[in-house]
């Protein structure tokens, strides 16, 4: 499972010209499922997302949590972070998982993250065309993968 974290000041997702998700200062979440992922990958994922101190303290050192801040989470789905561009030019997804696999993790890790957050998750519509608007805070943006724990 790959995420892409990006701290943000305000986030949006739009599917056929409505507004489905949106926060303000949090964290928008790229999720990529792959094949052998499980739910040991989301819960480890989930426990690092909202721990993971990248918001400023009172000094403005990278020292908070999104707990810390009591910010807002947007979870959207992105098979495309599976993507293999070894050879040619078109990216093959062969490692993304299929719907039947991934939309399953995807409702996990929104639905166990609005629970350890006590908060309601924001999040995509999986497998639509979705629109994100996002004004990155930093920038940052961090890059996880739960198969490289060690």
């Amino acid at each position: 499972m790959r995420l892409v974290i990006q701290r943000v000041s305000h986030a949006s997702v739009t599917v056929e010209n409505q507004i489905i998700g949106q926060i303000g200062l949090g964290l928008l979440v790229l999720l990529g499922i792959e094949h052998a992922d499980s739910e040991e990958d989301v819960d480890w994922l989930i426990q690092k997302t909202i721990q993971m101190r990248i918001f400023s303290d009172s000094e403005g050192k990278m020292n908070c949590s999104l707990q810390d801040v009591d910010g807002g989470l947007l979870v959207i789905s992105q098979f495309t972070l599976h993507a293999s561009t070894k050879k040619g030019n078109r990216p093959g997804f062969v490692a993304a998982a299929r719907p039947e696999q991934a939309i399953p993790l995807y409702e996990s890790f929104i639905q166990k993250a609005g629970l350890a957050l006590g908060k309601t998750v924001q999040s995509g519509s999986f497998g639509a065309d979705m629109k994100v608007d996002l004004l990155n805070d930093g920038p940052v943006t961090i890059l996880i993968d739960s198969k490289n724990r060690e």
